[in-house]
């Protein structure tokens, strides 16, 4: 069945709310030879308006710039430019109306014209001025005492990091990047209420707007910078890092508004060294702040597993609360960004794009060239509610902090078999301290950085849609490992976009089912290859289908779990794992967070209470009428019953023996088993590392390690997986070509054994070793013990479903 255009097609919520309302489900019996045709109206009903800043640390930003008619403004696809959209209309201008429509595009000013100025007599300049002029020696490169000399020195300092804006080149690429994704997408999405608060933020008078994005593409960086011109927000300043681009290639950036940390800002063994180019930078942000222009910051890297708060991105939002403290503008609009692609293009590039060589010009536009009218699906760009700095500082400043831990201290004990409790303590924050130290900061202030930045990254994820290839590969690769038939995958696709949206998680398509499952498969077809059976094989298929004992056996039904038990393994489980990993915002305590996993679990059916027939039922919704679907309540000054805190951790819980519940439990227990399978073979190569060693190596001999065990597990390697009347081929992903969307297993791996180093550094199972060549790994004295290496081992496998 061919993929149409109109299959695919995007509609506004009023649309799709007035086409489902008339389609109906339906459903034919599957009798041999007639088709089994599925159709659901879930696509655009109930869909969430995704973004809303926290309550907890902004609830006055969460009040504003919002109002109820944003959330039926629909989309608008960013790409789709029409004679509509300029001032002409006529033949002439039908095939002219890209070059028409951007001219018209307005750019507001960019720097004032005494900005050079301005930071060359900033008081943070010339003090660095004053105390390096008279040390300096005839091999210094500061060697004029005359205010021309040291002027050209900070202007040198100053070309590393920007350039002026120039307003003829953004115009011409803009036009030749909305010919190149209109080759490479369908479409380029945006929520026009999404849009409307943006535009709302950038009229407050004397505040700039910094947008903190998450970074799934090196496309991201033109992409964002192209979709703010188009919708008549301006051209921002783009973070960009130094060392990843050519200097043709980084001169070409700087001028449509990129900007980079100089390379002698991160220097820290010698204070002296680097020193001006931290007061320029540091001026830098404060000029660029007062002059209201927007900065766009990127938070992690692209090729990453999982999000993390990367080091350039910690710098340049240390830079901002800086120049914020720093008295230099009275607040800050941040508003973080989430990207979702169907597939992203990275894959152009090969192994260049994550390598350490930097990228050429040429080395981007040749394999952009070849992937043209290949396709790449559709993209959705999600802009989150804008929140105030000055309020984000102002109130976690003034919370009460509760009584932090290492992780050694915390799961130390349970490693080794000891009771203790986890309720009242939390895992202490050295993980948020700074990365680098392009920005001189205090501890505090460092962890305050790191608190706004993870902040920001969670915000940004969690208002990213899902897309259609994304909820594709989790049942493929976390549900139908071993096989799924064509109807069953359309039905578990149905399944899931239902959940999605039930959790507040926005979907990035809409459409019919049909269109979009195959949309997916087209888009995953260098992981996946569709052979047709014969006749015989698709009417036995389908007739195997309906059988019953064809699904997994019930769970025993006498298993009974207790609140208490279920509360305190959740725990360990959330404290082993790193917070960014499980987005965990660092304003939420652990324990709340498990008392809202369980609370899902409970919404979604797959625990029931156990009822007692000679005790209260242990889900007496009577009592809590505004919480039925909950097995508990926030106690302290709003609760009102008096038994309800011993009650609670007695009540017990069953597995629910209902249809696909024991499915959605195994799939629910994969999802975590890449991250948790990686720590378990990284404590079983404790007894094969020959430690002490660099970290660096350290980490490449794990990674090589992960790599052996995962193609020894078929987890890369290709299996027949069923479709119906099709058979489908998992295929492992190739290293050339733009064929597949996603990251390759070297990059994958690499990325998770970074993690289980540093969580076994802070579980205290590696320690480092100061040596004259740099500190070492070693393995500490509790762990050289092959007992204690088994203990950690059972430890991290009992929460692998086997």
């Amino acid at each position: 069945m061919a993929l149409t255009p109109k299959g695919y097609a995007t509609h506004s919520l009023q649309a799709e709310e007035k086409l489902n309302s008339k389609r109906k489900e339906k459903a034919w019996l599957p009798v041999i030879g007639m088709k089994l045709e599925i159709s659901t109206p879930f696509l655009g009903v109930h869909r969430p308006f995704v973004g809303r800043c926290c309550q907890i640390c902004t609830p006055r930003s969460w009040e504003s710039l919002f109002h109820k008619h944003l959330l039926s403004l629909g989309f608008h696809n960013a790409i789709r430019v029409t004679e509509e959209d300029t001032r002409y209309r006529g033949w002439l201008v039908r095939r002219l109306c890209h070059f028409l429509a951007i001219s018209n595009w307005k750019i507001p000013s960019s720097s004032p014209g005494d900005f050079e100025k301005k930071i060359c007599h900033s008081k943070r300049v010339q003090d660095v001025m004053l105390q390096q002029v008279p040390q300096a020696r005839g091999d210094s490169p500061i060697l004029s005492q005359s205010p021309a000399g040291w002027r050209s020195e900070v202007l040198q300092v100053l070309s590393q990091v920007q350039a002026p804006i120039s307003l003829l080149l953004v115009r011409l690429c803009s036009w030749a990047l909305l010919k190149v994704l209109t080759r490479l997408f369908h479409n380029v999405l945006l929520h026009k209420g999404q849009v409307e608060m943006v535009r709302k933020a950038a009229q407050v008078p004397d505040v700039p707007l910094v947008f903190l994005s998450t970074h799934k593409s090196c496309l991201d960086g033109l992409l964002l910078p192209f979709l703010l011109f188009s919708q008549g927000l301006g051209v921002p300043r783009v973070t960009w890092e130094y060392q990843a681009f050519t200097p043709p290639l980084r001169a070409l950036l700087s001028q449509l508004g990129g900007i980079f940390l100089p390379l002698e800002a991160e220097h820290v063994a010698d204070r002296n060294q680097g020193a001006l180019s931290r007061a320029v930078l540091t001026s830098y942000a404060e000029e660029l702040l007062k002059s209201r222009q927007h900065l766009l910051i990127f938070l992690e890297k692209p090729f990453s597993s999982a999000p993390h708060l990367s080091a350039p991105g910690w710098d340049w939002l240390a830079l901002v609360l800086g120049a914020f403290q720093a008295g230099a503008v009275p607040d800050v609009l941040l508003v973080p960004v989430g990207i979702s692609y169907d597939m992203a293009p990275d894959v152009c590039f090969g192994s260049q794009a994550s390598s350490a060589r930097p990228l050429s010009f040429w080395s981007c536009l040749l394999p952009i060239c070849r992937a043209l009218g290949q396709g790449f699906g559709c993209v959705r760009v999600d802009f989150a509610q804008p929140f105030s700095l000055q309020e984000y500082v102002a109130n976690n400043c003034s919370r009460q902090s509760c009584i932090r831990k290492s992780l050694e201290e915390l799961l130390l004990p349970v490693v080794f078999g000891k009771r203790t409790s986890l309720m009242d303590c939390e895992k202490s924050e050295e993980g948020l301290l700074g990365l680098r130290a392009a920005v001189a900061l205090k501890a505090e202030e460092q962890i305050l950085v790191g608190r706004l930045g993870l902040h920001s990254l969670t915000a940004g994820v969690s208002c990213s849609a899902v897309t259609a290839v994304g909820i594709m590969s989790a049942l493929l690769l976390h549900k139908h490992r071993e096989g799924v038939f064509l109807s069953r995958l359309m039905s578990d696709f149905a399944w899931l976009t239902e959940e999605i949206l039930l959790h507040q998680r926005d979907v990035a398509f809409s459409g019919q089912l049909r269109a979009l499952v195959l949309h997916s498969l087209t888009l995953l077809r260098g992981c996946v290859s569709l052979h047709q059976l014969s006749l015989a094989c698709a009417i036995n298929a389908l007739l195997v289908e309906m059988l019953p004992f064809l699904g997994p056996t019930a769970l025993p039904a006498d298993i009974i779990l207790s609140q208490q038990e279920l509360q305190e393994k959740t725990l360990v489980l959330v404290q082993l794992l790193p917070r960014d990993f499980l987005l965990l915002q660092p304003c939420q305590p652990a324990f709340c967070y498990c008392q809202d996993v369980l609370d899902k679990l409970i919404q979604c059916g797959l625990l029931v209470a156990e009822e007692a027939s000679s005790e209260r039922p242990a889900c007496d919704t009577s009592r809590r009428r505004f919480s039925g679907e909950l097995m508990w309540k926030e106690t302290g000054e709003f609760s009102d019953d008096s038994d309800y805190d011993e009650d609670s951790g007695k009540r017990c819980f069953k597995i629910s023996q209902l249809d696909n519940c024991f499915d959605f439990f195994l799939f629910l227990c994969s999802l975590l088993s890449p991250v948790l399978r990686t720590y378990e073979r990284a404590a079983a190569f404790l007894a094969e590392s020959c430690c002490p060693q660099p970290e660096p190596a350290y980490t490449e001999k794990l990674q090589g390690i992960l790599l052996r065990k995962a193609r020894e597990d078929g987890s890369f390697e290709g299996e027949s997986v069923p479709l119906g009347a099709a058979w489908l081929d998992a295929k492992p992903p190739s290293d050339e070509g733009p064929e597949t969307g996603h990251q390759t297993p070297e990059c994958v791996n690499r990325s998770m054994a970074v993690s289980s180093v540093r969580t076994f550094k802070e579980l205290g199972v590696l320690q480092e070793l100061p040596t004259p060549a740099g500190p070492k790994l070693y393995l500490s004295e509790s762990f050289s013990l092959r007992e204690n290496q088994e203990s950690l081992k059972k430890f991290i496998q009992q929460f692998i479903y086997c």
